[in-house]
């Protein structure tokens, strides 16, 4: 259960005492502040404050104190403007601060986006919960023969049953451990810094990320990608659900422009003009590699 019942009183408690505000209000995601959206087995994303809506774009795009004689076409067009030339300081003064429960695995790749504020539960003043991500069996791959970073085909059968069975007594054995090095009946007990070490990858941990929405964007386009790691794409697109709401014409230009847009380099554009001319160009005539010429091919064919 991603929530414990002293904590889904004490969000229904919160959201039951709303507060007038002069501050900008996004209706879509005051529909969602403090609410726990499940992800994977145990974990969860819930939003717990947030600054500016797509109005705090435009201002500080136009450096205005008011709507004046702007319309929300105008709006929607300076947006997309921004977006597109890869604009990138009127989209900071958004900002959304998230409460994350999350698998370690997933944490440890989620921490290399730097440009956040991270709190994350101490295991050295608390104790973690015993809850272990356990993946679902289509969610079982065996290594994938074309990308080092990657998955390949699904585990069947006595194989997918076995490694299922090892993640599940390896995390209890591990747990049970830390447990015993904690115990202080009969002996001193490890220090929890210490016990901690034992603890395997597939734990849930949880912090408070906060983040400007310029690069929440970047965060959400590395990895609500078709290439990301399952476990940690399932979160970005939770998450871009949760923005969509908050700000619905800066998702709109996002999802336009970089989720469902293309970067072409020199070479590629050079490639695209050589076939509309006519010319049949190959990997061999084209200057690209062949892993760039494979990724080209995979976009326009």
């Amino acid at each position: 259960m991603p929530l414990t019942p002293e904590a889904q009183a004490e969000i229904a408690d919160a959201r039951a005492t709303p507060r007038p505000t002069l501050r900008a209000v996004s209706e879509g995601m005051e529909a969602h502040l403090y609410t726990a959206h499940p992800v994977l087995d145990h974990g969860f994303v819930r939003v717990i404050d947030y600054m500016g809506d797509d109005s705090a774009i435009v201002q500080a795009a136009r450096v205005s104190y008011g709507a004046g004689t702007k319309h929300v076409s105008n709006d929607e067009g300076l947006i997309r403007y921004l977006m597109r030339h890869w604009h990138s300081t009127p989209f900071e003064m958004c900002e959304v601060k998230f409460h994350v429960k999350l698998p370690v695995f997933v944490a440890r790749q989620w921490i290399r986006h730097r440009t956040a504020n991270v709190n994350e539960y101490s295991a050295r003043y608390s104790i973690l919960d015993r809850e272990f991500y356990i993946p679902a069996p289509e969610n079982l791959a065996a290594q994938s023969t074309v990308n080092n970073q990657g998955r390949g085909a699904v585990l069947e059968g006595e194989e997918a049953a076995r490694v299922l069975e090892l993640l599940k007594s390896d995390a209890g054995r591990a747990y049970d451990n830390y447990e015993a090095m904690l115990s202080q009946d009969g002996q001193q007990g490890l220090a929890r810094e210490l016990a901690r070490m034992n603890l395997p990858a597939n734990i849930y941990t949880q912090w408070y990320w906060k983040v400007d929405l310029h690069n929440l964007f970047h965060f959400l386009r590395l990895r609500a990608d078709a290439h990301a790691q399952y476990e940690i794409r399932v979160y970005a697109e939770l998450m871009c659900k949760l923005v969509a709401d908050w700000v619905p014409l800066a998702y709109a230009a996002f999802a336009d422009y970089r989720m469902g847009g293309v970067n072409l380099s020199a070479k590629g554009l050079e490639v695209i003009r050589r076939r509309l001319a006519g010319e049949d160009v190959t990997q061999e005539t084209s200057g690209m590699s062949k892993g760039e010429w494979r990724e080209f091919e995979g976009v326009f064919g």
